[in-house]
């Protein structure tokens, strides 16, 4: 059973907060699917994820780019786990309802839902999406973004 995680993002933009948390699955020696809204919204981050920093690189790939089970970050808009991950990121607009409570949910060790606290569609949407896994029986926390940008657990 995972444990859910809610990271409030209230300082920065998805596109400067994930890659942060990526680095750091990734330093745990975890594989990484993230899971986007849209196939647009896969595009934009596959671009982002190549240029959002010079000193660094997070090797990553989406289904066009072929090899899925060779990813250390898959990048996707459905529920596949090509690449064995362990963790598992949905962004704002993706439902949690498939891995709450669910044996598609059990292939992981932890699911983090990243939304945006200054959009009011995504807090509501945060807000159902912790009713749903809290009514699925699986552990969940929430966390907020820190005075040093790092991530603090609230509550």
């Amino acid at each position: 059973m995972p444990e859910f995680r809610f990271y409030h993002l209230e300082r920065r933009r998805l596109d400067s907060a994930l890659p942060e948390v990526l680095e750091g699955a990734l330093a745990e020696g975890a594989h990484v699917v993230v899971q986007a809204a849209s196939t647009e919204q896969v595009e934009a981050l596959n671009e982002r994820l190549w240029t959002y920093s010079d000193e660094s690189f997070l090797p990553h790939g989406a289904a066009r780019d072929g090899e899925p089970d060779a990813q250390p970050v898959y990048l996707t808009e459905s529920e596949e786990n090509p690449n064995g991950a362990t963790l598992r990121v949905l962004l704002s607009g993706v439902d949690a309802a498939p891995f709450a409570g669910k044996p598609a949910g059990r292939a992981y060790e932890r699911i983090i839902l990243l939304f945006d606290g200054r959009d009011e569609v995504a807090r509501a949407e945060a807000r159902r999406q912790w009713s749903l896994v809290k009514t699925a029986g699986d552990p969940l926390s929430y966390w907020r973004e820190g005075e040093d940008a790092g991530w603090e657990k609230a509550r």
